[in-house]
């Protein structure tokens, strides 16, 4: 190991030691501090001087929340009335005619993309047409 200035030593100890609530902390304060971001391969990248960090030096946000929206609800519209019930669990066999009648119609929202895959096979399986967004 190459030789490491103490003060550097440390910093790099405590770093290592932060909880991932304290490292996304210490990446947004170093961010709107001083433009510092982390890059996609975990180096550590500046943001132009003078502030111009710009929409070309933003990083892009994996997204982790999506919606399943029931486009249209085919021809097997009880199948369909049946998964929506299993998927939502809080609606009423009326309440959920009307969201499949209703269709467009977002019938999750702000899940993960493996239960909005999940439901939207169910509910292609049922002959809805489906979109993720």
């Amino acid at each position: 190991m190459a030789e490491v200035d103490t003060a550097i030593k440390d910093i790099g100890d405590k770093i290592a030691g932060l909880t991932l609530v304290q490292a996304k902390s210490l990446a947004d304060y170093l961010k709107d501090a001083y433009g510092i971001e982390p890059a996609a391969g975990g180096a550590v990248m500046m943001a132009p001087a003078g502030g111009a960090a710009g929409a070309a030096a933003a990083a892009v946000e994996e997204k982790t929340e999506f919606n399943v929206v029931i486009k249209a609800v085919g021809d097997k519209k009880l199948q369909v009335i049946k998964v929506v019930r299993a998927a939502r669990g809080d609606l009423g066999l009326k309440e959920a005619k009307e969201m499949v009648d209703g269709a467009p119609k977002t019938m999750l929202e702000a899940i993960s993309k493996e239960d909005a895959e999940k439901w939207k096979k169910e509910l292609e399986a049922a002959g809805a047409t489906v979109a993720v967004e």
